[in-house]
């Protein structure tokens, strides 16, 4: 009778610390969200899921963001994107188990729909010019179009994140 009591106390403090260990990050992940925007959300649960093992994942995950900012109305590649651009692609052929999110941003001036459609399609063009730098389209996630305020620079509201976990 002993052992079932004691089996039966053990059974329930794996269950109290299951319960525990869920709650925490549950709330340990709405804080991440709150904090790092919807606009974010999905690369946050990208990198969330990329598996321990893999150190060379965990650290992609860890660095933040590569940028590319856009000319007002255009969807065209900046002048600068080639670097950024071969830099993620090296870093996802190296690894191709890794995801690239590609994240494009729009502020809240104009047309709304207009502004989602801009932010797509800059989103789409870093996407082409990564698949055509030999990063297959499958390995790349591509995020909503998401609304920001920009910040001390203006650009920062006409952006696409690019991040390798």
């Amino acid at each position: 009778m002993s052992d079932d009591n004691d089996d039966n106390k053990r059974v329930a403090m794996i269950l109290v610390a299951a319960v525990v260990a869920l709650v925490v990050a549950g709330v340990t992940t709405l804080g991440v969200f709150k904090a790092r925007g919807a606009g974010e959300k999905a690369a946050t649960v990208v990198a969330a899921s990329a598996p321990a093992a893999e150190p060379a994942a965990a650290s992609a995950a860890m660095a933040p963001a590569d940028k590319l900012f856009f000319e007002v109305g255009a969807d065209a590649l900046p002048a600068d994107a080639k670097d950024v651009l071969a830099r993620v692609a090296d870093a996802a052929r190296a690894n191709t188990a890794a995801v690239v999110q590609i994240s494009g941003f729009h502020d809240a001036s104009g047309d709304p729909a207009q502004n989602a459609d801009l932010a797509k399609r800059r989103a789409f063009a870093v996407r082409d010019a990564l698949v055509a730098n030999g990063v297959p389209e499958a390995q790349i996630k591509l995020s909503k179009p998401a609304v920001t305020e920009g910040g001390a620079d203006p650009r920062e509201a006409r952006r696409v994140e690019l991040s390798v976990h």
